[in-house]
């Protein structure tokens, strides 16, 4: 690798990814067609898009929190990665941890792969957020923590809901316990469940947005949303960068690997219960041969 070339791959952070409001930009972004090669879903993606770009975090965080522009002093990225640093752990956590107005912790997530342990996840994530007390400090200095994840599954198939979120509540009379712990399900797959609040904020118009496959299908549904368009933007900008999309391709076969793991259990246990079933009418067979052969030596 050349010195330009390093040079180049570590130039992305907060404060020097190129300005998305150039004519070239926007130029390049309107006549853009096709399939997008890595969509926000990818969770690369999904951070490089909110971290680079202040202002599409900021409008989504007033939907997903119901607030208005001015009541939003400042939105900061407080775990910050270097963007387009090749990734060598592919577990590697890449959750956005953002303090908002210095007041509340806000944990974002996507994660489309189900690795059948959200809910005990996210309540580690919640609780290392919640344990931020110095020495000295009161309990009542403790900030607010709100934990969002994106996705694309339904995490409890009992229960289908878009956008569900869960407090310590008493469990006789719903009287809640404390306001400083919020956990919240953005459920991608269930867009269609979205309530009318859920519109009215168009936290659905971000679900279809980060789930969008083409670029056509993108600045249609980013139409008349300055937010939703500089979002827009920012994609297309982060998929032009070639060590982006290569962060972008190693995330994309983590998950190959996950699925092909859980593809492969499921197989296994359709097998074992096939054999459980054949076995219990084995043991039955067995049951009945011995009752006639007691019937016959009883005579």
């Amino acid at each position: 690798m050349n010195q330009n070339t390093s040079t180049t791959r570590n130039a992305y952070t907060n404060s020097n990814i190129p300005t998305l409001s150039n004519r070239h930009t926007i130029s390049s972004f309107q006549s853009a067609h096709g399939t997008i090669p890595y969509n926000m879903t990818n969770d690369y993606m999904f951070r490089a898009v909110l971290q680079s770009n202040n202002k599409v975090l900021r409008g989504l965080v007033c939907s997903l929190l119901h607030l208005k522009e001015r009541e939003v002093r400042s939105v900061e990225i407080t775990n910050s990665i270097i963007l387009g640093e090749s990734i060598k752990d592919k577990e590697i956590r890449l959750d956005i941890n953002v303090i908002l107005n210095n007041n509340t912790h806000i944990n974002l997530e996507m994660q489309v792969a189900n690795e059948l342990n959200w809910p005990d996840r996210s309540l580690l994530y919640m609780s290392r957020s919640f344990d931020q007390l110095n020495h000295g400090q009161k309990y009542q200095e403790i900030k607010p923590v709100i934990h969002i994840g994106f996705l694309d599954y339904t995490l409890f198939k009992e229960y289908p809901e878009f956008y569900a979120t869960y407090k310590l509540i008493n469990v006789n009379n719903n009287h809640i316990y404390s306001d400083k712990i919020t956990l919240s399900v953005v459920n991608l797959a269930r867009i269609d469940l979205a309530t009318n609040d859920d519109k009215e904020y168009q936290i659905d118009k971000w679900a279809s947005l980060f789930k969008a496959t083409t670029w056509e299908d993108l600045k249609m549904i980013a139409a008349n949303n300055i937010y939703l368009n500089e979002a827009s933007q920012t994609i297309y900008h982060m998929n032009s960068d070639y060590w982006i999309r290569k962060a972008c391709i190693e995330r994309e076969e983590y998950y190959l690997d996950i699925q092909c793991f859980n593809e492969t259990i499921a197989e296994q246990e359709k097998i074992i219960a096939e054999q459980g079933n054949t076995i219990t009418e084995q043991e039955n067979t067995i049951q009945q041969l011995r009752a006639e052969i007691e019937s016959l030596t009883s005579r």
